[in-house]
């Protein structure tokens, strides 16, 4: 996310909508800066499908989910070719990395939020969609079970199916509370829009309640005492969000208590941020120190009540209680009842999370496809397959491979175990030749053995991808290419030779690309994680935070909705309302 290639990738994401798409690039070094404005095109413009039937040869398919990877697949559809239906309880996606911003009132909730079918109107063919909830999975007869829910509507509940031809899952995941008692009752969490509404007025209400008469000290510092359980990124966007509301804004209107008013962070770890660079955690650090946030490593959460929350110190055993006002749950993410069930089904109810190949399909199921939160690429180990790839590569039979014959499949390996080239990265070779090659640099042949042991330790380099937008929207993007071109690559596939079989595969695997990440730390400060092992904070990284985030909007409604929010709140301040 942080460099150029974020704002191509940006460009790419957006690709789709008939309208133009601004990007806005401010890049700022040290003290000086840039600016530069480009703009791009998509190739497509809707065409009109009115009085058209559909055509009953079309596929079914069926996507459930309307957030990051939902919609980045439906967005690159091409529906022309697909009789597309779409089910989600939620008729809006949702920019969900401004989330803690609405808690704060630096964004309002309706200005990350487009209508889903607003969206999909802009796609050539028709896209249908159901305002429902899908409770069941039915694999075995391809079919899918839903129920409609409206809340404080006089209508009830109704019930359907949908059959399919293919299933995409995108439902995301919920929160992980990890079965500590309390949490669900008395924490606040920050998943949905809704959430981040609660939140907005749970903070006002505590400190409308810290300014009632005959409140002891002891009450107020309660009530204005601000918890948030999990040091990530998600955890520590609040916290900054929150004490730049409270200091800039709320002290205005409620100086009486702002000596008593406290924000703590609990992390289980040893540092906040731990999996960005540790250049960044310090300095996270240091800035939570410097504006008196309280970071409380080393600690685990046992239980929470109503007005305390109970942990226990790893170091040394002990265990103490913290009165609170108000309490974040920001811990990680854990598999929806739904997907559960069809884990189940499918003999993966001992996994944590749903199981996918290389190409997103889930593993043990045909035609069904999982992108986003929900489920997890399950890269297969080059060592499973050593003795195919011999066999092979090894096309005189002479039971030793030499390097001509390893250069013949070198270019099929890099692409179908991406854990090769993390693992050449890692230790600094030019070609996978190198693994042929005695001390002295000498080519030389090798038997099975030999080849096992010189790639015996590739698979040491893999790593699960990261429950995130970015990830969730590149699963997207690619799925959608494969349907694009499903039949052209049908009769010449485009993938890597099959070491296990013959041919080759229909698509190139699934290859995430990671384009770094921000974390906003307030007081107009930020964080910035580039590729290349590059490294940017302070005032100049949030003004990139700025720039990207406003070009990644889904419309140009939404993105002039958030600006004007930023302009607001740098004239106005913050609304204090409890609505």
């Amino acid at each position: 996310m942080r460099n150029f290639s974020i704002f191509k990738t940006t460009a790419k994401l957006f690709n789709g909508y008939p309208t133009y798409s601004s990007l806005l690039l401010l890049f700022t070094v040290s003290t000086g800066g840039m600016v530069a404005y480009s703009e791009y095109k998509t190739g497509n413009s809707p065409l009109s499908i009115e009085n058209k039937h559909m055509d009953p040869k079309k596929k079914k398919m069926v996507v459930l989910g309307t957030g990051w990877a939902g919609i980045s697949f439906v967005k690159d559809l091409d529906p022309s070719t697909y009789d597309v239906k779409v089910v989600s309880p939620r008729n809006y996606f949702a920019f969900t990395p401004l989330l803690p911003s609405v808690t704060c009132g630096t964004v309002e909730a309706r200005s990350i939020v487009e209508p889903i079918r607003s969206i999909v109107k802009k796609r050539i063919g028709e896209i249908k969609f159901c305002e429902a909830e899908c409770t069941k999975i039915d694999a075995a007869n391809k079919k899918i079970h839903c129920r409609s829910t409206f809340e404080n509507s006089p209508v009830p509940s109704r019930d359907f199916s949908l059959e399919y031809d293919y299933l995409v899952i995108a439902v995301g995941a919920q929160v992980n509370t990890f079965n500590t008692p309390g949490v669900m009752e008395h924490c606040h969490f920050l998943k949905e829009v809704e959430d981040a509404q609660r939140i907005r007025k749970s903070v006002i209400d505590c400190f409308e309640q810290a300014v009632l008469p005959d409140l002891s000290e002891e009450e107020k510092r309660k009530n204005l005492h601000f918890v948030i359980v999990g040091g990530g990124p998600t955890g520590v966007e609040f916290a900054a969000e929150l004490h730049d509301y409270i200091h800039e804004d709320l002290v205005k209107l409620y100086p009486g208590v702002q000596k008593f008013v406290k924000i703590s962070v609990i992390q289980s770890g040893d540092h906040i941020l731990n999996t960005f660079d540790e250049r960044i955690s310090a300095f996270a650090e240091t800035k939570f120190s410097r504006d008196g946030i309280e970071v409380l490593t080393g600690c685990r959460v046992v239980s929470v009540s109503c007005d305390s929350i109970t942990m226990k110190i790893k170091a040394s055993g002990e265990v103490c209680a913290l009165p609170y006002g108000m309490v974040l749950w920001s811990t990680g993410v854990g598999t929806r009842p739904v997907v559960k069930d069809f884990m189940e089904q499918i003999g993966q109810g001992h996994r944590r999370v749903l199981a996918i190949d290389e190409w997103l399909q889930v593993k043990g199921c045909k035609d069904v496809f999982a992108i986003g939160d929900c489920a997890s690429v399950d890269q297969r180990k080059i060592i499973d397959d050593i003795t195919s790839i011999f066999s092979v590569a090894d096309k005189d039979n002479s039971g030793t491979l030499t390097i001509q014959e390893f250069q013949d499949v070198i270019d099929d390996i890099r692409v179908r175990y991406p854990q090769v080239d993390l693992y050449m990265k890692t230790n600094h070779m030019q070609s996978l030749r190198d693994l042929l090659r005695d001390a002295e640099g000498n080519e030389m042949e090798v038997d099975i053995e030999g080849f096992r042991s010189a790639l015996l330790h590739v698979d040491s380099q893999l790593k699960s991808l990261p429950a995130t937008a970015q990830v969730a929207a590149q699963q997207g993007e690619y799925l959608s290419r494969c349907f694009n071109c499903l039949e052209e690559c049908k009769a010449n596939p485009e993938g890597p030779r099959r070491f296990r079989g013959s041919g080759d595969h229909m698509f190139l695997p699934f290859r995430y690309k990671h384009l770094g990440q921000f974390a906003p730390l307030g007081g107009e400060q930020a964080a910035a994680e580039l590729p290349g092992d590059w490294v940017s904070m302070g005032h100049s990284t949030q003004w990139l935070w700025y720039s990207v985030y406003a070009s990644k909007q889904v419309s140009w409604r939404t993105r002039t909705l958030v600006v004007s929010d930023w302009t607001r709140r740098f004239i106005f301040g913050r609304d204090s309302s409890g609505i």
